[in-house]
Order: structure tokens, then sequence, then C-alpha cells
């Protein structure tokens, strides 16, 4: 199966509603690796990794989020593969 990687940013009330750690979570449970984090700016920042379907599986989740998002928006690309990734992890927030 091909594997890639996708960069996503999801924007809307997703930040303070276990946004991050329902994500963890879902890559958890298809098996991808890469992280998730609270930018400054309110939006959350994704790296999803693995096999395509299951990173675009993901990818579709991201655009409900957990039941207490309200998701506007999400903006992915898909990226050069990071197999350095052992895991799914939430990371220090960004500072724009």
């Amino acid at each position: 199966m091909a594997k890639i990687c996708i960069s996503a940013f999801v924007s809307g009330h997703v930040q303070g509603v276990w946004f991050r750690q329902s994500t963890v979570d879902q890559a958890l449970s298809q098996g991808l690796t890469g992280w998730a984090r609270n930018v400054s700016d309110g939006r959350v920042q994704v790296m999803l990794c693995g096999e395509s379907n299951a990173v675009r599986q993901v990818e579709a989740w991201l655009q409900l989020g957990p039941e207490l998002a309200n998701v506007v928006d999400v903006v992915s690309e898909t990226v050069e593969l990071d197999e350095s990734y052992n895991d799914f992890v939430i990371r220090p927030d960004l500072t724009l």
C-alpha cells in the first residue's frame, strides 16, 4: 500500500474542545503516525502519515472533529513522506 503524509490546518472552534486528543485517538485507531498541536492563531495543525486510505479517512474526520468542536475549514496538502515518526503525539503549541 502507498504511504503518504499530509499537513492540515483546522480552523473554527477547535481549541479547548479535546480536538488534539481526539485526533490522536483517530490517528492511532488507523495506525497512523504524526502529531497535532495548537497554533497561536486559534487553529490546530495536524501531520498525518501512513497508508493513504487511512490518512484520507482521518483527514475526512478533521472536517467534523470531536463533539464540542465547530470546524469551519480544513486546509490540507500532501507533503514529503516522513517515516521518522514512531507514534502519533500532541506537540507543544506553535506561536506565530
